[in-house]
């Protein structure tokens, strides 16, 4: 099969010709169509990420395709299922092995493109939203890189929730993009004054932060008492320090949230999520954007769009 493959830190992915995979107990051999790219992505080639693959390996944490074969003993989805699935790495390739409680069973309306980059971002914004931060209807979520891949979902869920939602995005087509999300206020995260200017809305309750940074210190400034602050991820390459006596003067509450930590540790809630998130979408009452969809050969067009964060929503490429 084809694959991209990483063999040092140093040097950039290039496309290889290696075996096929085989399929362990407890894995699925799935044939894949598309991958979605992630930032985590970006960070695991530059060694800055939280889990370091061997190497060498083949990048690619997400995957739309149809089930070629399942390992021994494993019960999983059978042969020509089509199914979407987070695979850590060895997503971008032609052929994927991936642990069956890792894959889910895909709507038949939903085109491969979409799968591909389904379950990371919705699924992190609707465990952070709904389990972690608590949001409840009428609230006030602040969404800070709100039309980028997870910022996205994170909005479009916090209006589905029925939160008053405010999008930061740099850009005023960011912005756009983030206000036919669903967002009700929308900040350029350039301006100068964004403290103000969320005081001056009447603060927030909920912050799901992507960026980190100063963005994240004056969303902390913003807070109404007994706020929530996710701590989602660090575009910026900042991250945060929060001091203490903040949070107890106001009784605020910084969370962390890894979508794979609990697919690890509470795999029947990360289920239950998706189950929610797969009927709303085949109820109609999500619609992912995908920005860019780009053949296999180019990757690395997908991860400058990712690092110069000039796409909006996910980048997915075309396996097969």
């Amino acid at each position: 099969m084809r694959a991209w493959q990483v063999l040092t830190l140093a040097d950039a992915p290039r496309i290889v010709s290696i075996p096929d995979p085989q399929p362990l107990p407890g894995e699925v051999l799935v044939r894949v169509s598309a991958a979605g790219l992630n930032f985590a992505d970006l960070l695991m080639l530059d060694g800055r990420y939280q889990e370091k693959p061997a190497l060498p390996y083949i990048p690619g944490m997400e995957i739309a395709g149809v089930v070629e074969a399942v390992g021994p003993g494993t019960d999983g989805p059978q042969p020509g299922t089509r199914v979407i699935g987070v695979c850590r790495t060895g997503g971008l390739a032609e052929m994927a092995c991936v642990p069956a409680a890792h894959l889910v069973v895909m709507p038949d309306a939903m085109p491969m493109t979409v799968g591909a980059g389904f379950q990371i971002a919705y699924g992190t914004s609707h465990l952070a939203l709904t389990h972690k931060a608590r949001l409840q209807p009428g609230e006030t979520l602040l969404v800070t890189g709100a039309a980028g891949g997870v910022g996205l979902t994170a909005v479009e869920i916090g209006k589905r929730l029925g939160a008053r939602v405010i999008a930061s995005a740099r850009g005023k087509d960011r912005l756009a993009v983030a206000k036919a999300a669903g967002a009700d206020v929308v900040i350029d995260a350039t301006a100068p004054d964004l403290k103000e200017t969320l005081r001056s809305l009447g603060g927030v309750d909920v912050v799901y932060d992507t960026v980190g940074g100063p963005a994240f210190d004056k969303a902390l400034s913003a807070c109404k008492p007994d706020g929530r602050l996710l701590a989602i991820g660090f575009a910026s390459g900042h991250v945060p320090q929060v001091p203490a006596n903040v949070l107890l003067v106001k009784n605020l509450t910084v969370t962390g949230f890894w979508y794979g930590g609990y697919q690890k540790t509470f795999p029947t809630l990360v289920a239950d999520s998706m189950s929610q998130l797969l009927c709303w979408y085949a109820n109609g009452g999500l619609a992912p954007h995908i920005s860019h969809v780009l053949p296999f050969d180019a990757l690395a067009e997908g991860l400058d769009l990712l690092r110069n964060r000039t796409a909006t929503g996910k980048v997915v490429i075309n396996v097969a």
